[in-house]
């Protein structure tokens, strides 16, 4: 009985189970840690908390204490006695003090110790079953005789009279561990599907996950650009700061150093002039003629020079080059939108091949459709329509009708070359069928250390030459955007042409002199090189 006592004192009032991590309020009472840690949450919505022993209150969420003590005891307690732990039924025999009952007799509705076990009847109408407190569960109401058949008909457990004359009568009747079995084989069965389904759902996380990788990885990278991209932003703004502050210093220092030297100049005459005045003074003041009369050159100190005049309009006339400096504002503003723009609005460069059936004879076309040099030796192709016959340019197998895409080239070997983008419809041949002579084609040219822009043969001569060797076409056909980029660093925006295409657009390659590349790239590269 003192067991059974001191196992009462260790349940907890939520659960009515034996405390798990025990902790105490500050009233007092002890609880399941996770049980009043969800009571504790549950009035949390209301604002007000209280113990559910004693509902006292308290203002704010009471802080869970632990009971070192009430744990020793709980754990002293469950490991002296397992067999109670692990069925919670006791021998109905044993009424001194509680004793694991290990087997439970249906005929007689009570549960047995292995003591009592031994001097049971062991006749047939006395069915044995592992311990368990609900026996009632086990006898039909109606007859109170065990259960022994299982009705498929109405998937109930029956005795034998509700099997004979009950209300079972006729149907499909099996015994219980024949219809166990049949159950076992379908759970066994449909616990297999579950496994499958587990482990495609395992699959399928995993696979999910693994995209959450990626998506964060690339995230990262992506972060990582963009920062980098704000931080060279802010350089450059920095750098226009300067350079726009400069321009306005040097305005006003070459306005202000005539300004000065005039202003010097000024003053020396005012003081000549205060000089002359006080001597005018003093002859007007004087009272002998004959002193006045014989003061020489008198006339000259009235006299005004002609130059003054002039001095002072050449010098009121000037002030600030505001719109210089508002141009020099706007270009480098310009520069920096078109270096973001060029530098980071595609994930990846095309790739892009030449079409060998529309390369000029004097062409030559390496094996992997990359490179295309000048050769003075005729190629012998066949004369066909699409082939470029009086120029020495060659187009794409690709082509573009929508989205935006980019691609580089390598004109360091060609000295006279012109790179860009044409309709199908081109020309073939004839004087305006070249490369930019026509108002279906764009490029970019290089001839020696001159680069200039075409399109309906109208020329733009740029101010610098490709200074690294290499070059970035970028199309956002929507937007009606062909632009072109030196690759150096940082990139810098060349020239973009804005039309409203109307049919597909090739690549358009024409060499005079030299070869031109077609360059790889990589997303390591274009990660790298990113503005």
């Amino acid at each position: 009985m003192a067991s059974a006592d001191l196992r009462k004192e260790l349940d907890c009032s939520i659960c009515l189970s034996i405390y798990t991590d025990p902790v105490t309020l500050r009233c007092g009472h002890n609880f399941c840690w996770f049980c009043i840690d969800q009571v504790l949450d549950t009035q949390e919505g209301a604002g007000v908390y209280s113990c559910p022993e004693c509902r006292k209150r308290f203002q704010a969420r009471p802080a869970l204490q632990r009971n070192i003590t009430l744990c020793n005891i709980v754990e002293r307690f469950s490991s002296a006695q397992p067999d109670q732990e692990e069925t919670g039924v006791f021998c109905t025999y044993c009424i001194h003090s509680p004793v694991p009952a290990v087997m439970s007799c249906l005929h007689c509705e009570a549960s047995l110790c292995d003591n009592h076990l031994r001097v049971h009847s062991k006749s047939p109408e006395h069915v044995l079953c592992d311990p368990t407190t609900s026996l009632e569960n086990r006898k039909c109401s109606v007859h109170r005789e065990v259960y022994k058949y299982y009705c498929t008909v109405d998937t109930a457990c029956i005795c034998v009279s509700c099997s004979l004359a009950g209300g079972h009568k006729g149907h499909n009747v099996e015994t219980l561990d024949v219809a166990s079995k049949k159950k076992k084989q379908k759970l066994r069965d449909y616990l297999q599907e579950l496994i499958t389904k587990t482990e495609e759902t395992e699959k399928e996380v995993q696979r999910l996950q693994e995209n959450k990788r990626k998506v964060h990885k690339k995230s990262s990278g992506v972060t990582e650009r963009v920062t980098g991209l704000f931080r060279d932003l802010r350089r450059q703004l920095d750098d226009l700061e300067k350079r726009v502050l400069r321009e306005v210093s040097r305005q006003e220092e070459q306005l202000s150093l005539p300004l000065a030297d005039f202003i010097q100049q000024l003053e020396i005459k005012k003081a000549e002039l205060s000089r002359k005045m006080c001597h005018i003074e003093e002859l007007c003041n004087m009272t002998d003629p004959q002193t006045v009369l014989q003061e020489s050159h008198t006339g000259d100190l009235c006299d005004t020079e002609e130059g003054d005049k002039e001095d002072r309009e050449r010098h009121d006339g000037r002030d600030l080059d505001v719109a210089l400096i508002s141009h020099t504002l706007y270009t480098g503003l310009s520069d920096i939108i078109a270096g973001v723009t060029g530098g980071c609005i595609i994930q990846e460069a095309t790739d892009i091949s030449l079409d060998i059936n529309t390369a000029h004879n004097k062409l030559h076309i390496s094996d992997n459709m990359k490179i295309v040099s000048r050769s003075d030796i005729s190629q012998n192709r066949p004369q066909t329509p699409e082939r470029c016959q009086t120029y020495c340019q060659v187009i794409s197998r690709q082509s573009f009708s929508s989205g935006r895409h980019y691609w580089e080239v390598d004109v360091s070997k060609s000295e006279w070359c012109y790179v860009g983008m044409c309709y199908p419809s081109i020309d073939k041949r004839g004087n305006q069928s070249w490369i930019g002579g026509n108002n279906k084609s764009w490029c970019l040219g290089k001839k020696n250390n001159q680069c200039y822009v075409v399109h309906d043969r109208n020329d733009i001569q740029l101010p610098d030459n490709v200074s690294s060797n290499r070059v970035r076409i970028y199309l956002d056909y929507e937007a009606g955007r062909l632009s072109f980029y030196d690759l150096c660093v940082p990139i810098r925006h060349l020239h973009t042409f804005t039309a409203n295409f109307t049919e597909p657009l090739h690549v358009a390659l024409a060499v005079q002199k030299g070869s031109i590349k077609i360059c790889g790239r990589s997303n390591q590269e274009m990660g790298d090189n990113i503005m």
